[in-house]
């Protein structure tokens, strides 16, 4: 299996880009504490943190973070220590949504000193999920601004309903797009084809063991990626196994393009789950090779 990766605990999360970009560092390598003394499993867990934050333009948001503690990751078969984080906009009302949910993980380590750093480290990602908010909320803005503009000048009905469902969601930035429009009086000719290369933003299943699938197939486009790119440089990868990523790539992103939670199809993420996962184990093995 390829080996399990994580943050390194010590880095302390001072990058907004790291926690969105979900990096993962060989935790093999990772020492946290020198503790002698052993817990039991059941006293590995110090909690989590539910925080309610408003963004800057108004968005109601809660912040749900969780130490799961020791077990077994799904894709390594490894033992680590797991931090989920689960951000809910629009919280309490009919609209809620998940926006961004991560898995991040730790090593194996059942030390009172442990407790204590997974203590330090939620409280640091509780401040960088804000930091995303924000951004994500700014690229939002963008997304909104230019679908509106698009509307304006085709009031194509495509345009009108990702509008409504888009004011359904974030009320406050649609309301914000216009002003800005307003003030702003300008003519974007680029707008429908800017428009068709930016995403809407993406929502998490409601369901927990659907949302891990989802977060496992992100993980894995990354994982895959990334050692793809190591092959290219050792002239290891041919063409066959570059074009049968991107087309995998191509149909995760479809399968993982729900505007509601209800749009994800159990069946297709599990198909690319599963594909996804025997590429990874071809790439690794070839690069075991090297």
């Amino acid at each position: 299996m390829p080996p399990l990766r994580s943050f390194r605990p010590e880095s302390g999360y001072t990058e907004t880009r790291r926690l969105e970009r979900n990096e993962w560092t060989d935790i093999s390598t990772v020492s946290v504490g020198n503790g002698s003394g052993t817990l039991d499993a059941k006293l590995c867990q110090v909690g989590g943190l539910n925080q309610n934050y408003t963004s800057a333009a108004g968005t109601s948001y809660h912040i749900q973070i969780e130490d799961r503690g020791p077990l077994t990751d799904r894709l390594s078969e490894e033992l680590i220590r797991r931090v989920n984080i689960v951000v809910y906009a629009n919280y309490g009302e009919a609209t809620a949504r998940i926006v961004y949910s991560r898995d991040h993980d730790y090593p194996d380590l059942r030390t009172a000193e442990h407790n204590a750093h997974i203590q330090r480290e939620i409280k640091t990602l509780a401040g960088l999920a804000k930091e995303i908010i924000e951004e994500r909320e700014q690229a939002q803005l963008r997304y909104i601004k230019r679908l509106l503009r698009a509307y304006h000048r085709t009031k194509d009905a495509r345009h009108k309903a990702e509008l409504d469902a888009q004011n359904a969601l974030f009320p406050f930035l649609v309301s914000r797009a216009w002003a800005q429009i307003k003030e702003e009086k300008e003519k974007d000719s680029g707008g429908v084809r800017a428009l068709e290369n930016q995403p809407a933003a993406r929502v998490y299943p409601l369901d927990a063991e659907l949302r891990s699938t989802v977060m496992e197939i992100e993980r894995m486009i990354q994982e895959v990626g990334r050692d793809l790119h190591r092959l290219k440089k050792e002239g290891s990868a041919d063409d066959i196994l570059l074009q049968t990523y991107r087309k995998l790539v191509s149909r995760a992103e479809e399968s993982l393009d729900g505007r509601l939670p209800s749009q994800f199809n159990v069946r297709r993420l599990e198909l690319t789950r599963q594909s996804l996962m025997t590429t990874w184990r071809q790439v690794r093995s070839r690069l075991k090779q090297q």
